[in-house]
């Protein structure tokens, strides 16, 4: 008896000291990492001695392999460190980010495969990042991954901002509810799209907004996803624990991997405070540095665009209505007859440039202008765009002429309709095509199931392609504004001519049926959590009827939201969206649009909370002058701020654009108020929301 108590004091004693502690540079995180008995390896984290993620299992499983990297494990090497520096982003919420964090390294040998595998953790002041990293080793070289097994355990059943996880859109609006509700809830919340494929009653899709009834937030995601597959989470609704779920290929298989190699870093950030939630810098620091050498060609732009005719149905894509089918460099355009409805012409492109002139824009948006629209989606069509082909009513160097003479950049946009291979092959030819006529941004679109057959938006296949073309375009000096594509992870660190991407449900889905009113006071916590989006705001005509009498969809925002927009939805590249002649009709609202800026170099944000309201200040780069941006849900509610960022001793008149008392989203979306007051960095302003709705403010220094 003596010594068998004897042998598992030892044992504990052995396997405490395989437990190894890691905590955040301000000491508000720890985070713990062991090896269970059988050599699992697992870990958990504390924020301020509060439980964020319990004891929860790591490893992978692979295909065709007699031994998985799940457990047998031991440990044979651990190193700490500590980096901290300042970097400065091409364009951002901020002139300058702090990298901080606290480093824990852990090598484990697998026993019976004599297998290497690294776990690395990195310890923020916001939360955690790990990742997975494959040693170039013997045992370990080319090898298929079946799933991730990576575990979240929650501390409860919490309140959870969700959209279902699905390999092929994010474009669904939000459901909030508690964690053992999803299951029930799923089906109502996969509503139709073009491409969707949903995997599990309880899946749900990364970044994962949730709250505790104690008031933590937490938010799960993954920065730096290359060479990989998606992650998604599976919900483990009877023990409240969460396992990551990667995006299969055609085959079923989740990742072909060749050491040296790692994984994404999958992302826990928590705090008492929601809006350290949304200043948050972590998932770019998980990041790469610039890998562009000269980065002066990117510049953040405010556009408009020949977009959102065609988005309410009031204009079309397609030239003509005669052809059932075409085939490129067979059918003869020239004698179809025109439908007199096409958007793309050139002189309806001419009077946007017009309007982008007279108004201060960057830039204009074509989209529609290539031959093929006819039967572009739907057919599995492979060679289904060119990318450089005009219809006869679009005149590219007349326009790059008239555009140039303004002042005026022409965005392409490149809709793939999904066949990724036709892309690429047609990439180099395209993107000439862009620098010999004038245009320095693309806007490319993946709508539609994916060519080749069989693959996700999300695989890692995919995800690859992405990342081609970014860093082709990057090689043309060309910015890329991606839609339908993977949702960001921080690559725009890396590469910073990744300056939007959409990969949420956009503003488009209000001439669609209409979203959520609550939708945009979540895309912040969640799609964006990765990346700035393109998220096209700025409509001032919210019943579509008006301009499209076969559309009866509903905008459910106020006017003074589209306003706060601008500002609460980051993006160094910015829409107005609504046609010319709506912000012809408030001309005094539309100066906020024109006054906003695109490029930030402080951002404050003053309060927050999932679901119901943010409201974000930010200092235009180069300047003296802040704007704020305030988004509202459903309910109405007076937002009180104190403007402290402000320079001390300084005076500013703010413009406040507001909803006025009878505003209301749906009923009266156009009612708004705008006053003018001096402030100062003492003054307070306590501002009404309506349901819906929303304010913006520009405040100028007084000189």
């Amino acid at each position: 008896m003596k010594h068998f108590l004897l042998l598992t004091l030892l044992c504990l004693a052995s396997n405490s000291l395989l437990a190894q502690q890691l905590k955040s540079p301000n000491q508000k995180f720890q985070m713990k990492f062991s090896l269970q008995s059988d050599g699992t390896p697992i870990y958990s984290l504390n924020y301020k001695d509060k439980v964020v993620i319990k004891p929860s299992k790591l490893g992978l499983e692979l295909k065709n392999d007699s031994k998985s990297l799940l457990n047998d494990f031991t440990v044979i090497d651990s190193a700490k460190s500590t980096f901290d520096e300042n970097w400065k982003p091409v364009w951002g919420e901020v002139a300058s980010i702090r990298d901080h964090y606290n480093e824990l390294a852990v090598t484990l040998n697998q026993k019976g495969t004599d297998r290497q595998l690294v776990i690395r953790f990195r310890l923020f002041d916001e939360g955690l990042g790990f990742r997975y990293e494959f040693p170039l080793q013997k045992n370990l070289t080319y090898f298929i991954i079946k799933e991730e097994k990576s575990q979240f355990a929650m501390n409860g059943d919490h309140t959870a901002f969700w959209i279902p996880g699905d390999y092929d859109t994010q474009e669904y609006d939000y459901t909030t509810s508690k964690l053992s509700e999803i299951r029930g809830l799923t089906k109502k919340a996969t509503t139709e799209n073009v491409s969707q494929q949903s995997f599990s009653p309880t899946g749900v899709q990364t970044a994962l907004m949730m709250k505790t009834a104690d008031g933590l937030f937490i938010n799960l995601h993954e920065a730096a996803l290359i060479n990989y597959s998606c992650m998604h989470l599976n919900l483990d609704d009877k023990n409240m624990v969460f396992e990551s779920w990667l995006t299969p290929d055609a085959k079923g298989d989740k990742g072909y991997m060749q050491a040296p190699c790692q994984s994404p870093w999958r992302t826990i950030m928590a705090s008492d405070d929601a809006t350290e939630i949304l200043a948050s810098k972590m998932i770019l620091n998980l990041n790469d540095p610039c890998k562009i050498e000269d980065t002066s060609w990117i510049k953040p732009m405010k556009y408009v665009g020949v977009w959102w005719e065609m988005i309410t149905g009031k204009s079309t894509w397609a030239y003509t209505d005669e052809y059932p089918t075409v085939q490129l460099g067979l059918t003869d355009y020239a004698k179809a007859k025109p439908n007199g409805k096409h958007g793309a012409n050139t002189a309806n492109v001419k009077k946007y440039i017009d309007f982008a002139a007279a108004n201060g824009f960057s830039a204009v948006l074509v989209e529609g202008w290539n031959e093929g629209w006819e039967d572009w989606f739907g057919q599995s069509k492979d060679y289904v765009f060119d990318f450089v082909t005009p219809y006869p009513d679009f005149d590219v160097k007349g326009i790059q002429e008239y555009a140039k003479s303004k002042g005026i950049k022409i965005i392409m946009h490149h809709e793939t309709s999904g066949s990724t291979r036709n892309y690429e092959r047609h990439m180099d030819k395209a993107y000439r095509f862009m620098k010999d006529n004038g245009y320095d941004a693309v806007k490319s679109g993946y709508v539609g199931p994916i060519l080749p057959r069989g693959e996700n938006h999300y695989n890692q296949w995919l995800v690859n392609h992405y990342q081609f073309a970014i860093e082709k375009a990057a090689d043309y000096k060309i910015m890329v504004n991606a839609h339908e594509a993977i949702r960001p992870t921080g690559i725009c660190r890396t590469y910073p001519n990744l300056i939007g991407n959409e990969s949420a449900r956009g503003t488009e889905y209000q001439a669609f049926g209409g979203s959520k009113p609550n939708h945009v006071t979540i895309l912040p916590f969640t799609r964006l959590i990765g990346g700035p989006m393109d998220y096209t705001p700025g409509i001032f005509e919210m019943n579509i009827s008006k301009i499209n009498p076969e559309n009866n969809s509903h905008l459910n925002s106020t006017l003074a939201n589209q306003l706060g927009l601008y500002v609460t939805m980051y993006s160094p590249l910015q829409m107005a969206a609504d046609l010319p002649e709506n912000y012809e009709r408030f001309p005094d609202a539309f100066q906020f649009i024109k006054d906003v800026a695109v490029d930030w170099s402080e951002s404050k944000y003053l309060e927050a909370d999932p679901g119901e309201f943010i409201t974000v200040a930010r200092k235009a780069k180069g300047t003296e002058d802040w704007f704020i941006g305030n988004v509202n849900g459903e309910k109405s509610r007076t937002s009180s701020i104190t403007l402290d960022f402000l320079k001390k001793g300084k005076n500013y008149q703010a413009t406040i654009y507001a909803d006025a008392k009878e505003a209301h989203y749906k009923t009266n979306p156009q009612a708004y108020i705008i006053r003018k007051i001096k402030v100062d960095s003492k003054s307070k302003l306590a501002q009404y929301t309506a349901p819906g709705g929303g304010y913006a403010i520009s405040i100028i220094e007084l000189k």
